[in-house]
């Protein structure tokens, strides 16, 4: 009798998790699809003549609005996600989601007039990375805590290089442009394992359903943010002159 419990206890943790996870990667994969959406609407829509400023031929102030604003809203989504409902902090990774969609069109206008295979080649380059680094950080043994300090640090780092180069663009040009790239699909690709494993982990230690569901909004926020940040680094690497 007590094999038959443990047995099925076993099973009820197993079917658990996975709904667990497909409810991560339903809200995820959700998110790409209006990123997508969103970059469509806003290219063919002529949504791009409000992203720059014709006088300086640099970034419009909406566009820095969008990207800082969607910043904010992914940090404070993360710092609050355990004290609001799971259908609010869904809205919010629709709300970021939409943002990075809009910010994200500079780039993909500049592939389709350039390269356009390249952006196919990004995203299919960039799932099968995501799905090999998911699938290692949910099956590996060894402990990956230890990356960390350094995945936050490597995060830091690209993004005050992406900070200075709004005021310096030529700084991403040549070797240092193709080094920043190769870091940035590094860095996130470690950063699908690791929060797969702080997933698989958090879900055994959690008993209430309303935080794991909660918590699977946070987990598809974080692979969320991987997978979009691998696709563009991949893309901006393509299309390097």
């Amino acid at each position: 009798m007590t094999q038959k419990k443990s047995v099925q206890k076993h099973t009820d943790r197993a079917g658990g998790i996975d709904l667990y996870l497909k409810r991560i990667f339903a809200l995820m994969f959700g998110a790409v699809g209006i990123t997508a959406v969103a970059a469509y609407l806003t290219i063919w829509g002529g949504g791009l003549a409000y992203l720059f400023n014709p006088h300086t031929g640099g970034m419009s102030a909406l566009y820095y609005i969008l990207l800082f604003g969607g910043l904010g809203l992914s940090i404070w989504a993360q710092v609050r996600v355990f004290s609001m409902k799971p259908a609010t902090a869904a809205m919010l990774l629709v709300l970021y989601a939409v943002a990075i969609g809009v910010t994200m069109t500079p780039l993909i206008f500049v592939a389709l007039a350039v390269k356009p295979v390249s952006i196919l080649t990004a995203f299919i380059v960039a799932a099968l990375m995501f799905a090999c680094m998911a699938v290692f950080g949910y099956k590996t043994v060894k402990d990956l805590s230890f990356l960390g300090i350094f995945l936050m640090m490597g995060m830091i780092g690209l993004i005050l290089v992406g900070v200075v180069s709004m005021f310096w663009p030529a700084m991403l040009g040549g070797t240092f442009g193709t080094i920043v790239c190769l870091i940035g699909v590094l860095v996130f690709a470690l950063f699908t394992a690791y929060d797969m494993q702080n997933l698989k982990r958090a879900y055994a230690v959690i008993g209430d359903e309303n935080q794991k569901n909660q918590l699977a909004v946070l987990g598809a926020l974080h692979l969320y943010i991987s997978f979009v940040a691998m696709f563009q680094y991949l893309l901006s690497l393509m299309n390097r002159e």
